[in-house]
């Protein structure tokens, strides 16, 4: 077996995000109308969200960073309603906090621990959540961000940098995640071998297919000693 590094997606691999991402801003919603109430007089909790996504659709080239757009946005709103940008920090910082308030997928935490015994574990990820804040970053040997790596996945270059910080050869390494473009390609793309994790059963989109597919993280272990 050649595989020595497992490299992580998180949102919707090892936590849905779907509804962190909804209490993050139903969170930063009721803080806002705490804190600087015009905004929320104005703008309904799905009319300020449609505005954001506006928003953020108009700067497709810092999508991989989405730290820094929601920032911006946060600047813009602040200055449309005459309010200080100090808005912009302590608005994030709730934002950034409910965000990282995940509930592991069952059985996903004894899985990275018992993968960790065995194997260099890395985090690769176009979101800004925190395997640190969260409290599972001893597990990982390496963290790799879009926002760090200056592109978002699929872009090969935040792989190749990922491994470069454990000097792990693509062909070592294997990318787990469930979105077969930014994932699975993206991974395939630099030279990771790939498994796809499909926990609804979704059909196979096309294109290069993924080394394995999983389930379950429980069956990764498994699959990896296969590839």
């Amino acid at each position: 077996m050649t595989i020595r590094c497992i490299a992580f997606d998180l949102d919707d691999t090892l936590w849905a995000c779907k509804p962190v991402i909804e209490h993050a801003e139903q969170r930063f919603y009721i803080w806002l109308s705490i804190h600087y109430p015009r905004i929320t007089e104005r703008y309904s909790p799905e009319q300020l969200l449609k505005k954001r996504i506006n928003y953020m659709q108009q700067y497709p080239e810092l999508h991989y960073n989405l730290t820094q757009l929601r920032q911006h946005w946060l600047a813009e709103l602040a200055v449309e309603h005459d309010y200080p940008l100090a808005l912009v920090e302590q608005g994030f910082e709730v934002f950034w906090l409910a965000r990282n308030e995940v509930t592991f997928f069952e059985g996903a935490l004894a899985v990275l621990e018992a993968l960790s015994a065995r194997f260099l574990l890395g985090v690769i990820s176009n979101g800004n959540a925190s395997v640190h804040h969260i409290g599972v970053g001893h597990l990982f040997q390496f963290v790799h961000s879009a926002a760090q790596a200056g592109v978002a996945k699929p872009h090969p270059a935040i792989f190749h940098q990922a491994l470069q910080q454990v000097n792990i050869a693509s062909h070592q390494a294997v990318y787990v995640g469930d979105d077969p473009v930014k994932d699975i390609q993206g991974a395939a793309s630099a030279g990771l071998r790939t498994v796809w994790f499909n926990p609804e059963g979704h059909v196979w989109p096309g294109g290069q297919k993924p080394d394995a597919v999983i389930d379950n993280l429980a069956q990764l272990e498994s699959v990896i000693t296969k590839l």
